[in-house]
């Protein structure tokens, strides 16, 4: 059904499906952030395009992503604290943008996942 919509996704959900099966904690972490990344870009080209569909599928992804972080960090101090914080300040800026888009924010929580990111494969 979803490859009758759209090839593109078809594929990206199979690769998607793939790397959860075989990855481990850290591997987990990274996608979750890849796709993060992804999503919040994306939702900021359909918003440049006016592609409303494609900025609610992008931004319900990126709430995925976000909830998946979410429910992997454990404990309440240190580090743990400060992503905890990170993502929730995340969650909202998505979920404000859900009804009234704001691309700078979406970029700037982009630049700062993308940061983090990083410093994990690093």
């Amino acid at each position: 059904m979803i490859a009758l919509q759209n090839p593109r996704e078809a594929y990206r959900r199979v690769d998607f499906d793939a790397r959860i099966a075989g990855a481990d904690p850290r591997e987990l972490v990274t996608l979750c952030y890849e796709q993060l990344i992804a999503a919040l870009g994306g939702a900021i080209l359909a918003h440049e395009r006016g592609d409303n569909m494609l900025k609610s599928q992008s931004l319900t992804r990126a709430l995925s992503a976000i909830t998946a972080l979410q429910l992997g960090v454990s404990g309440d101090a240190g580090v743990s604290s400060a992503l905890n914080h990170f993502y929730e300040a995340a969650r909202l800026a998505v979920l404000d943008s859900v009804v009234c888009i704001h691309p700078e924010t979406l970029e700037q929580v982009r630049r700062d996942v993308t940061d983090i990111a990083e410093a994990l494969r690093s």
